[in-house]
């Protein structure tokens, strides 16, 4: 493992230099990687894991819109694309790649299956940890491991084929073989990560749904929405409050972060930039903190959990939510956005087309 210093704290970390692709291989080379659900993490991880010489089948349900788009990326009926149930039985390791709901409603149909020696493999351990509301309990004699790529399928995907990688948490709650820790490593680096980092199941799930709600999608969807709200009731054009809030954000400042850091971001901005970030940026998180603790206190009682798992199990979900989708596409804010990635240069239209 490489020790690398973070801001003073020494943290051990896994990159492919001291755990290549070979070596990955050679320690999957006898194992059959069965990826159980096809709609967000599943593709990315499947073709990424195929694409670097793995053995791996998919398993999902026959006639639906994933099991179509699972044929639409070459998996073959009968060799390789199978019922979830048969590629649980074929499989030696299974990536449990459902949606937490999903995984609820699948569970009595993968657990007899998870035979002694083998490996049940998850890139979220809200299942696990909150087991008294989901009943995913695994059986004692089969390794249980975690990989969580920090990022989107979407985006697991566009890193792989860019020839770069996304970083990834990694962690291991049930070692029965001896293996588990050279199983979750193979497959972390199998997935395409960067690097990766240790954690443990209850930490992944906390901070996943934290950054989740938080900076990731829920805080920094309404603080667009804050602020693009007040230029417009200040008589800013729509063109003007997105360009302002939102796209030059995304597509100028945020990759200079995240190339070096936030300080250099500012260092590469014009002075009165740096001096009103520098200033507004205390009070912004003396008014968030609060915020932020409520929301973790949330996910650590199982609050969050409990929510999810009741909303997301009802039979209308998917029309609410679809719903919910639609109210936010059709607000002038995102509105606004449409229209301004429209005029963006073609070739960048090209290659937003080429990820999905």
């Amino acid at each position: 493992m490489a020790k690398i210093n973070f801001g003073g704290t020494i943290e051990e970390v896994v990159t492919r230099e001291e755990f290549p692709m070979e070596k990955a291989l050679s320690v999957l080379k006898d194992e059959t990687i069965a990826i159980i659900g096809y709609g967000v993490q599943g593709p990315a991880q499947a073709l990424n894991l195929r694409d670097n010489g793995f053995n791996v089948i998919i398993g999902q349900r026959k006639g639906g819109k994933t099991w179509d788009k699972a044929l639409q990326h070459g998996w073959i009926p009968g060799e390789t694309l199978f019922e979830i149930e048969e590629a649980a039985q074929r499989g030696t390791i299974l990536q449990f790649l459902l949606s937490d709901a999903g995984q609820i409603a699948t569970w009595p149909s993968i657990k007899p299956h998870l035979t002694q020696g083998k490996a049940l493999y998850f890139s979220h351990g809200f299942g696990v940890t909150f087991k008294e509301q989901t009943g995913i309990v695994p059986p004692p004699d089969v390794d249980v491991i975690l990989a969580a790529p920090k990022g989107s399928g979407t985006s697991v995907r566009r890193l792989f084929l860019q020839g770069k990688g996304i970083n990834s948490s990694y962690a291991i709650f049930q070692n029965a073989t001896g293996r588990a820790k050279d199983r979750v490593i193979a497959l972390g680096i199998g997935v395409g990560s960067g690097y990766l980092f240790e954690t443990d199941f209850k930490k992944e799930v906390y901070s996943d749904l934290t950054g989740e709600r938080g900076t990731l999608m829920g805080a920094i969807a309404g603080i667009f929405e804050a602020q693009y709200e007040v230029l417009r009731s200040k008589g800013h054009s729509p063109s003007e409050a997105f360009n302002e809030t939102v796209e030059e954000l995304t597509q100028s400042l945020m990759p200079l972060v995240a190339e070096n850091g936030m300080d250099w971001m500012y260092a590469n901005c014009s002075t009165t930039a740096q001096r009103g970030a520098l200033d507004w940026k205390k009070k912004f998180k003396a008014a968030t903190l609060p915020v932020f603790k409520e929301l973790y206190e949330s996910v650590a009682s199982g609050a969050e959990a409990k929510r999810t798992i009741d909303t997301c199990s009802k039979p209308d979900y998917r029309e609410k939510l679809a719903d919910e989708l639609k109210e936010l596409r059709n607000s002038e804010l995102w509105q606004a956005g449409a229209a301004v990635r429209a005029l963006r240069p073609e070739k960048e239209k090209v290659e937003a087309s080429m990820i999905n």
